[in-house]
């Protein structure tokens, strides 16, 4: 195909800036953005109260890394498909911004210098963590799911829920139940967050041949799922308010929020059964609110008194 030519093609020397926005452009920072979102607020519920400056701060750096690590190679693995997908063709190894070489070489070297940081900076724990995330997303859900079964964001999206393990582990140098319960949160939320996605890309999947569950199923059947996770999800949420003792802030929030996040769900599968236009990226908008809400209940509440 031509797009496929074009990752191939010779072109004059890329320039500076050209080439530091493209390595930047590798590492996906609008989805290390939502996985940041996660880190802080648990590590303030770790330490019941704000803990020290400097350890937020190498947390962050250090996942940010570990998670710009993995999107390299993801990038590099699926820059075959990637070529293909509108919505993916302006990737920089499929402008030719980067070449391969170069963007395997910078994976590497993020993963090592993230997993270097996290240990030196934060605690072992959370650098073997960060690791356990790379190789899920990278060789779990990149290599082995993503193209051969509808069940690849449910099981592939663990891989996004590992940094409230890591945030957790950072400030106490152990887990505990609440930070796998955030987990859970996170894991049930992820299906219900990208199936409306892949509802509004569905020929772009179907043209390179990935089974996403808006490919091989029918609108109603996704929007019946995605309310079923995100019923889940919300019940999850609520667990962790006599598990981590979460005051009337976090309850009332993640009632609120999640009472929302649910309506939307329903409205998307009103429409498809309908027959009418679904208006998929709604609900994509709405998870993000919904779960950008929930943790920050998450770092608000340990910090009052009631």
């Amino acid at each position: 195909m031509e797009s496929q030519a074009r990752v191939g093609a010779k072109r004059p020397p890329v320039g500076f800036r050209t080439k530091a926005r493209a390595y930047l452009a590798l590492t996906k920072p609008r989805v290390i953005e939502l996985l940041l979102v996660t880190t802080a607020p648990v590590m303030i519920l770790a330490a019941n109260g704000i803990p020290n400056p400097w350890l937020i701060l190498g947390t962050l750096l250090g996942g940010a890394l570990s998670a710009g690590s993995a999107n390299a190679f993801n990038c590099y693995i699926d820059r075959d498909i990637d070529a293909v997908m509108h919505r993916t063709r302006r990737r920089p190894l499929v402008t030719g911004d980067v070449t391969p070489r170069e963007a395997l070489v910078f994976a590497w070297i993020l993963g090592v210098v993230s997993t270097v940081w996290l240990a030196v900076f934060t605690t072992w724990v959370a650098a073997m963590l960060s690791v356990a995330a790379i190789l899920f997303y990278v060789f779990v859900y990149t290599l082995w799911l993503k193209r051969r079964t509808e069940q690849n964001i449910i099981w592939g999206g663990i891989a996004g829920c590992f940094p409230v393990l890591i945030g957790w582990a950072a400030v106490t140098g152990e887990l505990a139940w609440a930070p796998f319960i955030l987990f859970m949160v996170v894991f049930l939320w992820t299906p219900p967050h990208y199936w409306p996605l892949s509802m509004k890309y569905r020929d772009d999947y179907a043209a390179v041949g990935v089974p996403m569950l808006a490919v091989v199923r029918s609108r109603q059947a996704v929007g019946l799922q995605t309310i079923l996770y995100a019923w889940a999800t919300v019940a999850c949420s609520l667990l962790l308010v006599p598990v981590a003792a979460m005051g009337l802030v976090y309850t009332g929030i993640a009632a609120v929020s999640g009472g929302w996040f649910i309506y939307e769900t329903h409205r998307l599968y009103g429409l498809a059964i309908r027959g009418a236009e679904p208006a998929p990226m709604r609900v994509f908008h709405a998870s993000i609110s919904y779960l950008t809400l929930l943790f920050l209940a998450v770092a608000i509440d340990p910090l009052l008194p009631f």
